[in-house]
């Protein structure tokens, strides 16, 4: 019961509630929700960045995709120092900590784990297939995939649905984005399980002058 309390307080964003609930029972903190990850990444994944640090305060420990998710970037240099082979090791949910990183739009931490060696271009083991490149251009995080390429990024990788970064880049109108893309090497030609290339997507949004320029 008290379990799901949480979740609930998670969702709707009752801090106070949060920070009552654990003083009473922290064990809370190092169980799992009804979406099968911990509180804290449920408070990561609904972008409740208040949240995030009153489970902190009463969490004892937790794991580098936890703290990469959550910015963490000293908790993820330390684990990496204690277990260096975790740098490109995935999750039980299928994702490497520059995966989740990126996800979540750390882009200290991304720069960090670059700079250690981490394998850009694995992506998630979980039957969606999303590349680093993918998260990055797929929310915007302009910086985040400039750092990712200038790593070595493949540019023309697929997700589960043949999507591309280029289309992901397309979809959002995202100009400088789609310039990275193409100045790397990214294919116009490429179409998603749906038949639709890049420009096509462009077009279905509204953004006319990026589909011509990618037909």
């Amino acid at each position: 019961m008290s379990l799901s309390l949480l979740e609930e307080y998670i969702e709707s964003g009752n801090a106070a509630a949060i920070d009552n609930l654990l003083h009473t029972n922290p064990a809370l903190c190092q169980q799992k929700t009804s979406h099968e990850i911990s509180p804290l990444l449920l408070a990561c994944y609904y972008n409740k960045h208040q949240i995030v640090k009153i489970i902190l305060q009463h969490t004892q420990e937790i794991t580098i995709y936890e703290a990469a998710a959550a910015g963490l970037t000293d908790v993820v240099s330390e684990l990496l120092e204690e277990s260096p082979s975790l740098l490109n090791a995935f999750s039980e949910h299928g994702f490497t900590p520059l995966g989740m990183a990126t996800h979540f739009g750390n882009a200290e931490i991304v720069r960090y784990l670059l700079l250690k060696g981490a394998d850009v271009n694995l992506p998630s083991q979980n039957g969606y297939n999303v590349y680093p490149l993918h998260a990055a251009i797929g929310s915007n995080f302009d910086e985040i995939a400039k750092m990712l390429v200038e790593g070595g990024a493949e540019v023309n990788v697929l997700q589960s649905s043949r999507t591309t970064p280029l289309h992901a880049a397309a979809q959002n109108g995202n100009i400088e984005m789609l310039i990275l893309l193409l100045e790397n090497g990214a294919r116009i030609d490429i179409k998603n399980d749906f038949g639709k290339t890049a420009a096509d997507l462009a077009a279905e949004k509204g953004f006319t002058e990026i589909s011509k320029i990618l037909r």
